[in-house]
């Protein structure tokens, strides 16, 4: 079983209670999802005599790894670690992975985020080929969730990745908790900084223009990010969540950002304060076609939920829909809106995990004292969110500290499983065992040539006699995590057959009907059905 380093000696510093991140990507594309697991490592090397306070067993491999799920063609859910193999090596003080086509070759290419540095690894079917230093997209600062989208609309995955602060652990500040003794320092004590994007002019080349498109206008502390279209104009924006600062919405006009959050209402919480933004999960949860937007903040401060209504902006719906009162005991980290049940209604899962000592567990030698349980949360018959994983116990009742959630259907049965990559412990696999027999689709989306996995495509899902329902395309969310590029459809005991319309990311429209229901199914551009 994989367990994550982070080399913590006794001197707290800050990167070592950030990570990790994970992901789920069908490197070797045999139809189900292999898992990558990033690791840390000592910050700075030991002094004479010091030690790693939670060591990793003595067989344990070494930096990040790689495990191929065996489902396919064996049958049976098994994974194993091809890390070697598929030449994934990976070192260093790892953070979060971001996954996307960059050569339009129809595999995943992979992006390692770290304490500096981040590293690049083109897939060359199944193999990888570290190409930071020729690729221009090498950055050695604190660097954290990063995601692959197209933002000048040229055919070419672009890549934007999110920096944390300015730590330097040779000047490393001294942080004490409210009881005098040491503790992890909080962002306010460093200096934020700019985040980069970089252009990809194809080849295995990128440029940075982070000063060009306007990006390099703000400094963070930046820990996750969205690309979503979330005004419709066509043209995918970015949606950063700073720790301790106001939130960044980064409006794209023609391949121009600018930076719009306090003036469209997502910026700061409705108390007019800026939170301490961590994760971030984008879905439409009213049916109106445009994504709802939701950020996990710091114990106390409970999650940020803000309902989108278009053209007006931004409104902070936490305290009116009850997400905030049901987090506000938690650290939330990685999140994600999905289909539990397979209802056709979202549901929504938190990892959680503090980052200052668990008071109840002050002094504990043999626990780990910033541990705390996850969440699983659904609306209830008014449409308030209440925690339904406090009931069900189970995975639910471990207290861990959990970071990076990523999501996708690992065992190809039609619903959605979540793996939990926890600081300094185990990776936790949630296999989502829904026994409802409520029906579904799997759809994976193929934008053509340009946009193999259909990155930026809005799907809608037409039921007879029922409102549509609306799902999209993404691969980057949640925290420091990647995920199931495939679209889940959750139909509930509806048998009625559906057709799916597909927005493409340039405004494009095509029906296709579905062939049946409780399938994975193929939905190629060029093959449907033209729309007005």
């Amino acid at each position: 079983m994989f367990q994550h380093f982070n080399g913590a000696t006794g001197r707290f510093y800050m990167p070592e209670i950030v990570g990790p991140g994970a992901g789920l990507i069908d490197y070797d594309n045999d139809g189900d999802l292999d898992v990558v697991l990033v690791q840390g490592d000592f910050l700075v090397p030991p002094r004479p005599g010091e030690t790693a306070k939670f060591p990793l067993p003595a067989n344990h491999p070494k930096g990040s790894r790689l495990f191929r799920n065996d489902l396919i063609p064996s049958g049976k859910l098994h994974f194993t670690d091809v890390t070697d193999a598929a030449r994934l090596l990976h070192r260093g003080f790892g953070m979060g992975v971001a996954a996307g086509d960059i050569d339009n070759d129809g595999d995943l290419d992979l992006y390692i985020t770290a304490y500096g540095p981040n590293h690049l690894y083109r897939n060359d079917g199944g193999k990888f080929v570290d190409i930071t230093a020729s690729s221009g997209t090498g950055d050695n600062r604190w660097s954290t969730s990063a995601v692959f989208f197209d933002y000048d609309r040229d055919g070419w995955q672009d890549l934007f990745v999110t920096t944390y602060v300015d730590f330097n652990a040779s000047l490393a500040k001294i942080c004490k908790s409210g009881a005098g003794e040491l503790d992890y320092c909080g962002p306010a004590a460093f200096e934020g900084q700019t985040s980069t994007l970089y252009r990809n002019l194809g080849g295995g080349k990128f440029k940075d223009v982070s000063r060009e498109t306007g990006i390099a206008a703000m400094r963070g502390p930046g820990l996750g990010v969205i690309a979503n279209d979330l005004d419709g104009d066509l043209w995918p924006d970015l949606y950063v969540a700073n720790d301790g600062k106001a939130n960044h919405l980064w409006k794209n006009r023609n391949g121009r950002f600018t930076e719009s959050g306090i003036a469209l209402g997502v910026a700061l919480a409705d108390s007019g304060e800026p939170r301490a933004g961590m994760g971030i999960a984008a879905g439409d949860l009213d049916g109106d076609g445009r994504a709802e937007v939701l950020v996990t903040n710091l114990t106390n401060e409970g999650a940020t939920l803000f309902s989108n209504a278009g053209g007006k902006g931004f409104f902070d719906v936490s305290l009116e829909k009850g997400v905030n009162l049901t987090t506000r005991k938690f650290t939330g980290f990685g999140v994600g809106w999905f289909d539990a049940s397979n209802t056709g209604l979202y549901d929504l899962f938190i990892a959680n995990g503090a980052v200052k000592v668990e008071e109840a567990m002050r002094g504990s030698k043999s626990r780990y004292p910033y541990g705390q349980r996850n969440q699983l949360l659904r609306r209830d018959a008014a449409g308030k969110w209440v925690d339904i994983g406090a009931q069900s116990g189970g995975v639910f009742g471990l207290e861990e500290v959990s970071r990076s959630a990523a999501f996708g259907d690992v065992d190809n049965d039609g619903d959605m499983d979540i793996v939990v990559a926890n600081n300094n412990g185990p990776v936790r696999l949630l296999l989502n065992q829904n026994a409802n027999h409520n029906h579904w689709l799997l759809a994976a989306v193929d934008g053509g040539p340009r946009n193999r996995f259909g990155t930026g495509t809005r799907l809608e899902i037409r039921r007879n006699g029922k409102p549509a329902l609306w799902r999209a395309v993404q691969i980057a969310y949640s925290y420091l995590a990647s995920n199931d590029s495939r679209v889940h459809i959750g139909l509930g005991e509806d048998t009625t057959a559906v057709n799916i319309v597909a927005h493409w990311p340039d405004g494009v429209r095509e029906l296709f009907p579905m062939p049946g229901l409780n399938r994975i199914v193929r939905i190629t551009r060029g093959q449907g059905q033209p729309q007005k």
